[in-house]
Parts: structure tokens; sequence; C-alpha cells
């Protein structure tokens, strides 16, 4: 059952995220693959920060911001790697 509950908030953090960050996501699965990473990484660097969640919606929230950061960091590698496209 855990697993299930991790890809529903993986699913509904990658989906917020590119609601957040863009403006639209990248697709079901695109946006599962960000939330769930997203969930691991913003555990890691909210964790030694000293920043505490708990219940599901603390664990969406920590998704969410790891989501939005692994997006970013996407879009900026997107960006460098296509030809006459500029930051803007």
């Amino acid at each position: 059952m855990n697993i299930l509950l991790f890809l529903l908030v993986g699913l509904v953090a990658g989906f917020l995220a590119g609601k957040i960050a863009t403006g639209h996501g990248f697709g079901v699965f695109r946006d599962t693959a960000l939330g769930m990473a997203g969930a691991v990484i913003g555990g890691m660097i909210l964790g030694p920060l000293g920043a505490q969640t708990f219940g599901d919606w603390g664990g969406l929230v920590t998704a969410t911001i790891g989501a939005i950061g692994l997006l970013f960091l996407a879009n900026l590698l997107r960006i460098a790697l296509t030809p006459g496209k500029s930051v803007s």
C-alpha cells in the first residue's frame, strides 16, 4: 500500500510542480517520475535543514518543492542544449 501512496503523492507533486514552475506538465509518466524524484530530493534537502514534515500533506509539500527544483534544473538544461534558445 505504501507504494501506491508514494505513486499518488509523486503524481500530484509532479502535476503541481508542472503547473507552478512552467504552466504545463510533461505528461503523466514524466510528471510522476518528477514527483517521485522530487520527493526523494526534497526529503534529502529539507531534512538536514531542520524542516520537519508530518503526514501526507507534509510529504506532498516536500515532494512538490523537490519537483519544482528538478523542473527548474531540467528547464535550464533544456535551454542550454537547445540551439537558438535564450533564458528569459
